[in-house]
């Protein structure tokens, strides 16, 4: 163990770093993409379930077959694989922002425009805030989805952690695939930690989400 470390230890620093940034910014476009698209759509249900229908459909396309898409359009490296997994998790972050403001009880809405609100106002104020529990409950299974499958993005180039678990496939060597692959969960349960707390703190005081 401790030779593997002596020889590989910069190695799966770089490679955890790396990693750790093409889920965080994968990630980051999902949720820059879904989360105002979320609140947009929730008013307009059957818009909403087309939309929905859709992201369930492309989340049916294997990861693998969806990365190696991208390489036509944007070639190999960390771009193609950054697009192709904030593709992928748009799903759950969608669904859970529509069900979120879905689920705002309509009389706190109501109460809103009585105050002279208008719908932006209303939309920032009211819908934003009481539906970010939920939210940020659909970024959780996000961050749980993109960290796991960037490992797959090592195979049009993108690097990561991935390299260690397929090169470790390749030279049958077991410790450089348990290393690649505790890291990856290692990184998966820290980040879904984090988040549950910050959803946790995310309801706003004095409010309620009706579920």
């Amino acid at each position: 163990m401790m030779d593997f470390l002596n020889e590989y230890g910069g190695e799966l620093v770089d490679k955890t770093l790396e990693h750790f940034f093409i889920s965080i910014v994968s990630l980051a476009i999902g949720i820059l993409i879904a989360v105002p698209i979320g609140i947009l759509l929730a008013k307009k249900k059957k818009l909403s379930n087309a939309i929905l229908t859709t992201a369930g459909v492309l989340q049916t396309v294997p990861t693998l077959a969806l990365l190696a898409l991208m390489i036509p359009l944007f070639g190999v490296g960390k771009t193609p694989a950054i697009i192709a997994l904030s593709v992928y998790i748009l799903l759950p972050i969608l669904n859970n922002t529509i069900l979120g403001v879905q689920n705002i009880d309509s009389d706190v809405k109501q109460a809103g425009k009585s105050m002279g609100m208008t719908n932006f106002q209303v939309m920032k104020s009211i819908d934003f805030p009481l539906a970010l529990p939920m939210i940020i409950s659909g970024i959780r299974l996000s961050s749980v989805y993109v960290i796991s499958w960037a490992t797959l993005a090592s195979y049009i180039g993108a690097g990561g952690l991935g390299d260690f678990v397929f090169n470790g496939l390749n030279l049958y060597d077991p410790m450089m695939i348990f290393a690649g692959a505790i890291l990856v969960t290692f990184i998966a349960l820290v980040t879904d930690y984090f988040l549950t707390l910050v959803e946790r703190r995310a309801i706003p005081k004095g409010l309620k989400v009706s579920r």
